[in-house]
């Protein structure tokens, strides 16, 4: 017989505040960008502006150019890691995470077995380890220099190989705000000038726990499956199990068991949390089994068409709309009247999110003009 979780009730608003809270987003925060960086344990960087809209929308003071400058600098980087994606982390984080997950990153080469037969990839490893370090190599430039050893091979799958056997770090001038660079890749070991952690080694286990609790501190009260959501693995109760003894646990109104930090904070679920504007891929959304706690049930899915994704405003803590910022506007669409626990009820709720708007464009686009309205920016949506 099933043993039953035990341990008080959270709702979904409780659960809402508290990692409203962890996440910066109950109220900005005075840390620096690199404090924020590794608390959040990483930022979404699928493209180059996220990681600049999430500090904006959680950083007290928060300008583009501190982020910017600690990645000129090699303070934190673009690498693929969590979920298989790109993710700005710090430096240290950036040579300890990518370790951990990299069994996903093993897991994803078998889609390009066909194209890599024949091809050992422990010396395709060292091949493309030898290029990139001799100078940043593009994709395809990548793709080119193995294609030369193994011309029998799909050329894609090479690069790709690479791209999962090797902790890839863009260099800049890609991802610095303002500047523009085509993705050029060394090994953030080359990068940062120094060593990453062994994979797998002594330390493995004490790794994972660590960043167990990194995760609950940023995301928490979690699951296992929210974690493992987060991080794109599987297999990590033994390190729960493991940490049981100084974690506090807690259900959620379906009985799922949810861990966490004894000192973590849980503010009261009516709380107020302002109007956010979040960039798209944000990792609030992202980085649990159950997203309820933020996105409305009735709301699932509004913020994605096909392969696209929408940058996202929350009202009252939870998904309430979605935006765009074009060359003269910036345009906000809320979901219609009764949709979501964040909709649109009161003039106040309104004016703001005017007011958030203005700041966020203050923040990040200071001197330029932009209207701010109410509009659609998902074509054809609902209608």
């Amino acid at each position: 017989m099933t043993k039953q979780p035990s341990g008080p009730v959270l709702g979904t608003c409780a659960l809402n505040r508290a990692t409203l809270d962890r996440q910066l987003l109950l109220r900005r925060s005075s840390r620096s960008a690199k404090e924020a960086v590794a608390h959040l344990v990483g930022l979404q960087a699928q493209n180059v502006r996220p990681p600049y809209y999430a500090l904006a929308a959680r950083l007290d003071g928060f300008a583009p150019e501190s982020l910017s400058a600690l990645m000129a600098d090699r303070e934190v980087v673009r690498i693929v890691t969590l979920r298989s994606t790109i993710h700005t982390h710090t430096a240290a984080d950036a040579l300890t995470l990518r370790p951990l997950v990299q069994p996903a990153r093993t897991r994803e080469l078998t889609a390009f077995r066909k194209g890599l037969a024949g091809v050992d990839l422990d010396r395709l490893a060292a091949l493309a380890r030898d290029l990139v370090e001799a100078e940043p190599r593009t994709m395809a430039g990548l793709r080119e220099a193995l294609r030369a050893e193994w011309p029998d091979a799909d050329p894609q799958s090479l690069a790709v190989a690479a791209r999962c056997t090797l902790p890839l770090v863009q260099v800049t001038p890609r991802g610095l705000w303002g500047r523009s660079g085509q993705v050029a890749l060394t090994t953030a070991e080359h990068w940062l000038g120094r060593s990453g952690e062994p994979t797998p080694g002594p330390d493995a286990t004490e790794a994972v726990d660590a960043t167990v609790l990194r995760y609950l501190a940023a995301f928490g009260p979690a699951s296992v499956r929210d974690m493992q959501a987060w991080a794109g693995l599987t297999r990590l109760r033994g390190a729960f199990e493991r940490l049981r003894p100084r974690l506090l646990t807690f259900r959620d109104e379906a009985g799922v068991e949810l861990f966490d930090l004894p000192d973590a904070p849980r503010p009261d679920p009516g709380t107020p949390a302002p109007p956010r504007f979040l960039p798209e891929f944000d990792n609030l959304l992202l980085s649990h089994a159950d997203r309820t706690r933020v996105v409305p049930p009735e709301l699932h899915g509004r913020a994605w068409q096909g392969n696209q994704a929408f940058r996202t405003l929350l009202v009252d803590g939870f998904l309430a709309g979605v935006w765009k910022l074009t060359e003269d506007a910036l345009v906000i669409e809320t979901f219609g009247q009764g949709e979501g626990r964040g909709r649109l009820s009161r003039a106040e709720e309104r004016d703001a999110i005017l007011a958030e708007a203005a700041r966020m464009l203050a923040t990040l686009h200071p001197g330029a003009h932009h209207d701010i309205r109410f509009g659609t920016v998902v074509p054809g949506a609902g209608r």
